[in-house]
């Protein structure tokens, strides 16, 4: 179907034709999704912590790096815009970002990512992976995406293949001089074993005694509704929730 192969027009004829395929897939294909409206939640998020210098990202789990090139959307919330880029964000903010936040600008210095399966959506496959994942039914997200890997091959980040608990003091030793290195993730830090949070957040204790950063990551919500997004300034590193947003971004509430 993504490839030509097949139609939603004569679906028993593609489960059919396609059967040893499919099954193979199924078997061995983990799920990767890359939500990109996520962004719209997260804009105003980097525009709070940014402080003048350019940023040096780091995303934890980024699949195919979507959210890793933010800076390159548009963005529109009932308080204004932000950003000019060929896709433009929006959705129901209910309680919106200060318009004095929208005035903010940030630079981006480099954009690394670090995954178990990376996808590299430069390619056709790595492209046909994540609309794989999209339902069939949810035309509007499955045109967002196409648009969004559009936008990202014009300027991919470095996405990383491995474990990024393992990996990640090595990682934040690679800093860029005179930046402001941003750590962050969205529901990748629910899948870590046991002791995987408390490895990461001891590693991001480690490196700000070097030199400061900031850490962005999503929650769950005290009602479980959405996630919460909340900031970490290490070596402090004590959560500050600064807003609620829909699972997959969908609404936003800034300041709850």
């Amino acid at each position: 179907m993504l490839a030509g192969d097949a139609s939603w027009d004569d679906i028993g004829a593609a489960l059919d034709d396609h059967a040893e395929f499919l099954t193979r897939w199924t078997r061995e294909q983990a799920v990767q999704t890359n939500e990109v409206q996520r962004a719209w939640g997260l804009l105003p998020v980097f525009l709070s912590v940014a402080d003048g210098r350019p940023f040096d990202l780091l995303e934890l789990g980024p699949s195919g790096g979507l959210n890793l090139v933010w800076d390159h959307y548009g963005y529109r919330y009932s308080t204004g815009s932000w950003g000019d880029g060929p896709l433009e964000l929006a959705g129901d903010d209910r309680v919106p970002p200060p318009v004095e936040l929208l005035r903010r600008r940030v630079s981006v210095s480099r954009r690394r990512g670090i995954d178990l399966n990376p996808v590299d959506v430069t390619t056709e496959f790595g492209a046909r992976l994540l609309q794989a994942f999209v339902w069939a039914d949810q035309t509007a997200r499955l045109e967002r995406l196409r648009r969004a890997i559009d936008v990202l091959r014009e300027d991919p980040p470095e996405l990383i293949k491995g474990d990024y608990v393992e990996r990640l003091p090595a990682l934040l030793r690679h800093r860029s001089d005179g930046t402001h290195l941003v750590v962050f993730q969205t529901a990748s830090t629910m899948y870590l074993e046991a002791d995987g949070a408390e490895r990461l957040r001891a590693a991001l204790h480690e490196a700000a005694r070097e030199e400061p950063l900031t850490y962005v990551s999503t929650g769950h919500a005290p009602d479980d509704n959405g996630f919460a997004l909340e900031v970490e300034r290490y070596p402090d590193g004590r959560p500050t929730r600064v807003a609620v947003m829909d699972f997959h971004g969908d609404w936003l509430e800034w300041g709850r």
